[in-house]
């Protein structure tokens, strides 16, 4: 343990403040949908809860998650396995019912993911060749994948891809070639070629691959009013309600859609919903300008950094949390498909909201030791 005053000084004092502003408009957007106030309350004890772990992040310095990341991973792999032997929710087996808590081991393997593969690389960062041949980036891409297709199995599709952002910008950071960027890019356009034949003369073998559900997800996002009363639903009153709350919003204490439960999940997956209907395009936009803030200080750690490992580490959740954010509001918009991810540090949930706050401790640990120890 080394918290000390010189490194207070350093600590990054500006995303504290943006984290308890986000604090605020979780409560906003959580009492104002038709949870209510009751479960906005839980989520400002999940608050606590966060800022302490946060501050429990900082008393080690960073270098100890350096040395435990690859114990880190395999525990966490073992939480992903064995997950698949409890009872499903909501269709998925992604939890773990611990009584008055449900755990979902895919939030905290994010951190144990990017600590791993910030690692991995970190050793090879004096190395100018360390991507030069496209099959360096095979361990990289496993140390990802194995994580990714046990949240897939689940199945998680929403959570599976921001571990996509996350690989992204670790590489991007990590210096990849930009002959290697477009090979990955030309897999991955491959991949929808084939699956677009695959639909159009084997239908059968395309179902099993692509579940049912959610294929109606990018049906009914490409046009909501198909079934507007049914699969469309959830997207068309999440446009109604965002659109309804023109420049100002209808108020905090005004009744509205949400507060009334005409926007499903609107604590949790829909919440930005729920704010722009009580904020307005004014409210909404402030939330936005936080998470830029948030993420532009994050950038400003990664940057000052004193080794790669600490640059990494910050990419990664720059990625993570970047991906997170823009998927959430963008499939409220009919910006992008609906997916269950839900908004950092907005959306209600516990597991989600501490794991986040773990993993800014992090980033901040790596931001207050960012310069080496001087003698007076």
């Amino acid at each position: 343990m080394d918290l000390e005053k010189r490194y207070l000084k350093t600590l990054d004092w500006t995303i504290i403040l943006i984290l308890a502003g986000l604090g605020v408009f979780s409560y906003l957007g959580i009492s104002g949908s038709a949870a209510g106030v009751d479960k906005a309350h839980q989520q400002v004890v999940w608050y606590i809860v966060g800022f302490i772990v946060l501050g429990g992040m900082l008393i080690f310095d960073y270098r100890l998650y350096h040395n435990t990341a690859y114990i880190l991973y395999a525990f966490g792999l073992i939480l992903l396995i064995g997950v698949f032997e409890t009872k499903p929710i909501n269709n998925t087996t992604s939890w773990y019912d611990l009584g008055p808590v449900l755990f979902q081991p895919s939030e905290p393997m994010k951190l144990f993911t990017i600590l791993t593969v910030a690692r991995y690389m970190a050793k090879r960062a004096e190395d100018p060749d360390r991507f030069y041949y496209f099959y360096k980036l095979i361990p990289v891409a496993a140390l990802v994948g194995v994580p990714l297709l046990l949240i897939l199995i689940q199945p998680d599709l929403g959570t599976a891809m921001v571990f996509t952002g996350m690989l992204a910008t670790m590489l991007i950071i990590g210096g990849i070639r930009l002959r290697h960027a477009l090979y990955l890019f030309a897999m991955v356009g491959s991949f929808f070629g084939a699956m677009t034949l695959i639909y159009e003369y084997k239908q059968d073998l395309f179902f099993k691959i692509i579940k049912p559900y959610q294929w109606d997800r990018i049906v009914f996002w490409m046009d909501p009013d198909m079934d507007a009363m049914g699969k469309g639903f959830q997207l068309k009153q999440a446009l109604i309600a965002i659109g309804s709350g023109q420049l100002f919003g209808k108020g905090i204490d005004t009744p509205t859609q949400a507060s009334f439960g005409w926007v499903p999940v609107g604590e949790s997956d829909f919440i930005f919903t729920v704010i722009a209907e009580k904020l307005g395009f004014v409210g909404a936009g402030l939330l936005m300008i936080l998470f830029f803030f948030l993420i532009y200080r994050m950038i400003r750690i990664a940057m000052e950094a004193k080794d790669p490992f600490g640059s990494y580490v910050v990419a990664g959740v720059v990625g993570m949390l970047t991906f997170q954010v823009f998927e959430n509001i963008g499939m409220t918009i009919q910006l992008m498909p609906i997916t269950g991810i839900p908004l950092p540090f907005i959306s209600y949930g516990g597991s989600s909201l501490v794991t986040n706050f773990m993993i800014m401790g992090v980033v901040l640990n790596i931001g207050m030791r960012k310069d080496k120890l001087r003698f007076d």
